[in-house]
């Protein structure tokens, strides 16, 4: 296998290690006798280390490195960003906001 690209493999691996914490759904309730869609967005979530540049996996792998005596990581030290995915919504004359 050509090195260059097994490189850049990795490097696309080790930079996206976000992971999804919620999966898009939808349901049907019936609200004042009405039928409305309650939806769920799907949410992506990347944990870095602000101070390293490090990312996690999970919020587990996170607070590992928060307690561990090696390392001077606090919990302030995380960051952590949502990315929320709405699906589009088919919107019409019946459509009420």
């Amino acid at each position: 296998m050509n090195y260059m690209l097994l490189h850049q493999y990795w490097r696309l691996i080790e930079i996206n290690m976000s992971f999804i914490e919620t999966e898009a759904s939808y349901r049907i309730e019936v609200i004042n006798g009405k039928p409305v869609k309650i939806i769920t967005p799907q949410t992506e979530i990347t944990l870095t280390n602000v101070k390293t540049g490090q990312e996690y996996n999970s919020d587990a792998e996170a607070m590992q490195d928060v307690q561990d005596s090696n390392t001077d990581t606090v919990a302030d030290d995380i960051k952590r960003d949502v990315k929320v995915i709405v699906e589009a919504l088919p919107l019409g004359g019946d459509t009420k906001l």
